[in-house]
């Protein structure tokens, strides 16, 4: 698949559906493994019959020597496919009483599970449905505060990555994307997927996107994440909207349609190519932050009870941040010399520490924003 989602006018117009992850599984497979069964079964009755061919009788075959006629593997063969198919013609026809008995016992039992196979698939195709859209609905029960994604990219996989490495649940994620190698990779990655175009109202309500808490729009076109964010601020106006566009002219515009966060990626990635050519080492510093799980991280957390009343720079962590009244402040800023309750902090730490977490040995103490 291309680096981002591309979409066409073909994909656009296509109607939207929920489709939840499940096992997959080849038809080829599915087919071939009844095919067998019922192979199984024949063959199995072939040597019953064998085993036991003086107990039958053939109505078209008999002779002096067998006046019951002689059942032969052909016999067999045509005996079992007429039985196991309910036809019977009764021309060949159990006489002794083992035969009768496994006639009885072995052979319709047999019968009935050489039809089940037959029809399984058909039923199974029937039922399918069915069951899906019970799924669905208890999948549309139960969701509520979840992440909507809109494009399931190279960025859009990357945020779900983020999310669900930092404790989110994937039963949380609900993926709005047209191609149908983003549905065949979000459900790879367990994901419920919503097939369309996410700049209609009927495909984002299939989403959920108004009882969403946070909705991440990256399409492979910045005008398509505008018209997207646009429709998502409509359905939902709480939402927590995070945009992408690729051209820094277009960030006012998405800004306008609704969205809370934008990310540059052009900008951005031309920065960093900027930065490690100019110098290596920050370049790749600058990379370390970007990588989850490795090396250092930039994380958000609560402030403890003990830093309340200190500067930022006396905080264990590195701070680089500190978030007031919904505001962001820099550290050196005059506005947050010192620490107060109902402040957040913005650190660079190590990755090995969970990013809400307190830093190992102040587990225990309470935070600022905790009730006295």
């Amino acid at each position: 698949m291309a680096d981002d989602e591309a979409t066409s006018d073909g994909a656009n117009r296509a109607p939207s559906r929920v489709a939840l992850p499940e096992r997959a599984r080849s038809p080829w497979w599915q087919l071939s493994r009844r095919l067998l069964a019922a192979f199984a079964i024949m063959a199995g009755t072939v040597l019953l019959v064998m085993f036991d061919h003086d107990g039958y009788r053939d109505a078209g075959d008999a002779t002096a020597a067998h006046p019951y006629g002689e059942v032969t593997v052909i016999d067999a063969i045509y005996y079992s496919t007429v039985t196991l198919s309910t036809t019977g013609y009764g021309d060949i026809a159990p006489v002794s009483d083992q035969a009768r008995l496994v006639n009885a016992f072995i052979i319709t039992p047999a019968r009935i599970g050489f039809l089940v196979l037959l029809i399984g698939t058909t039923l199974e195709v029937l039922a399918q449905r069915g069951r899906e859209m019970f799924r669905i609905a208890r999948w549309r029960k139960h969701m509520d505060h979840h992440v909507v994604v809109i494009g399931y990219g190279t960025k859009g996989r990357s945020a779900v990555d983020t999310l669900v490495n930092n404790g989110l649940d994937r039963d949380h994620v609900v993926v709005v994307d047209p191609s149908p190698d983003a549905l065949a990779e979000a459900h790879a990655d367990h994901l419920a997927v919503v097939t369309g175009d996410a700049t209609r109202r009927d495909v984002l309500r299939r989403a959920g996107v108004a009882t969403a808490d946070q909705v991440i729009v990256t399409t492979a076109r910045d005008d398509t994440n505008v018209l997207a964010t646009l429709t998502v601020r409509q359905l939902n106006p709480d939402a927590f909207i995070v945009a992408a566009v690729r051209e820094q002219e277009n960030a006012p515009l998405i800004r306008q349609s609704g969205a809370d966060s934008v990310i540059i990626s052009a900008d951005a990635v031309g920065r960093l190519l900027g930065l490690s050519t100019l110098s290596p080492t920050l370049g790749s510093v600058m990379e370390d932050l970007l990588t989850y799980g490795e090396g250092l991280e930039v994380a958000e957390r609560e402030l403890l009870v003990s830093e309340v009343g200190v500067p930022p720079q006396s905080v264990a962590d590195q701070v680089i941040a500190v978030v007031r009244d919904e505001k962001v402040y820099r550290y050196f800023d005059p506005v947050v010399t010192v620490l107060a309750r109902g402040d957040r902090l913005v650190v660079v730490r190590p990755a090995k520490e969970l990013p809400w977490a307190p830093r190992p040995g102040t587990h225990n103490e309470d935070l600022a924003s905790d009730d006295d």
